[in-house]
């Protein structure tokens, strides 16, 4: 672990951040090009554009092994529908901004360090799309899943930041609509909170490099559309009940006005019977995972969250080879 490489970042995001509002364009173009500078590890995925439950989507899997140190080719050989595993994934922006594309270092890394195939999902933004447009989106994504054949034991939600947030509520909404639930949850820095009312929203304010209370406030009033924050979908930290939850992995940094988000949301997963792990990592920013390749805390945080799922996906298999197996003798 590097401090120097800490401080680096954290002097890189806080250069990025310009002063004053901007327009939704503005605040897509910037977060583009903040992303456009993460590492995806090319060589070790395959890409290609598909849809998933009425939305387009990119499906993101492992390269094959003689392949694996080549270049990004034309995308043969990429299969849509059911294998080993598969992760289907959120990417962050508040809601507001952020695609696919800007989360294919958190992907990418996820796939390579898995060998699971991933789903990414461009779900509907705000503010032209308000709540409750993005998890209509992402529950659809994985109703098509299942249509698809997939096991849902075979199936992990993941995110970071807003699309963390829309893992756990997706599996919400999922359970609520009587849907079988994914074998995991795993969220980076989740937004878990909309009514900005934890602690660290004041205690890490000096210490969060991106975010101030002004501009959480200012994309989270376009993706609520005047809806009441104090529900569920909106603050599960606060409002959910999360019985029958499938194990979560909150992985967040110790410097995030959002902190306190993954805090409460782990209380209520422990007092609702939940396996749940809550990953604090120190000194490093929101989402400090897309840093891979540069902070080995991101790495590190990557490789506990690969295992994590690989575990679950493992002990999903166990139960379907345990249930199909016959019983007694003949």
């Amino acid at each position: 672990m590097s401090r120097e490489q800490r401080i680096r970042i954290d002097g890189m995001l806080r250069r990025a951040e310009p002063e004053g509002p901007r327009t939704v364009e503005e605040i897509r173009a910037g977060f583009r090009e903040l992303m456009a500078r993460m590492i995806v590890p090319h060589g070790r995925i395959r890409t290609v554009d598909t849809t998933l439950g009425g939305r387009p989507a990119l499906r993101v899997e492992p390269r094959p092994g003689p392949d694996a140190g080549a270049q990004d080719g034309p995308d043969v050989g990429v299969q849509d529908g059911p294998g080993v595993g598969t992760i289907l994934y959120f990417h962050g922006g508040g809601w507001v901004f952020g695609s696919p594309r800007t989360a294919l270092s958190l992907t990418g890394n996820l796939v390579a360090r898995t060998g699971l195939g991933a789903y990414s999902v461009d779900y509907r933004l705000a503010p032209e799309h308000p709540f409750p447009a993005a998890v209509e989106d992402t529950l659809s994504a994985y109703r098509d899943l299942l249509d698809r054949g997939e096991d849902p034991s075979a199936v992990v939600f993941a995110g970071d930041s807003a699309g963390g947030g829309l893992a756990v509520t997706t599996c919400l909404a999922a359970r609520d609509a009587g849907l079988p639930l994914p074998a995991a949850v795993l969220a980076f820095s989740p937004g878990l909170d909309a009514t900005r009312t934890g602690e660290s929203m004041t205690t890490k304010e000096d210490a969060d490099p991106i975010f101030t209370r002004a501009a959480l406030e200012h994309t989270g009033a376009m993706y609520l559309g005047g809806a009441d924050p104090r529900q569920p979908l909106l603050s599960p930290a606060l409002h959910a009940d999360l019985t029958g939850f499938p194990p979560v992995l909150l992985q967040v940094g110790a410097n995030e006005m959002l902190l306190d988000d993954s805090v409460r949301l782990a209380a209520r997963a422990r007092a609702a019977g939940v396996d749940v792990i809550l990953d604090v990592t120190a000194d490093v920013p929101h989402v400090f995972q897309a840093f891979a390749g540069v902070l080995d805390e991101a790495d590190e945080a990557l490789d506990r969250a690969a295992l994590f799922l690989r575990q679950r996906i493992r002990a999903g298999g166990a139960a379907r080879a345990s249930a199909a197996r016959p019983v007694g003798g003949g």
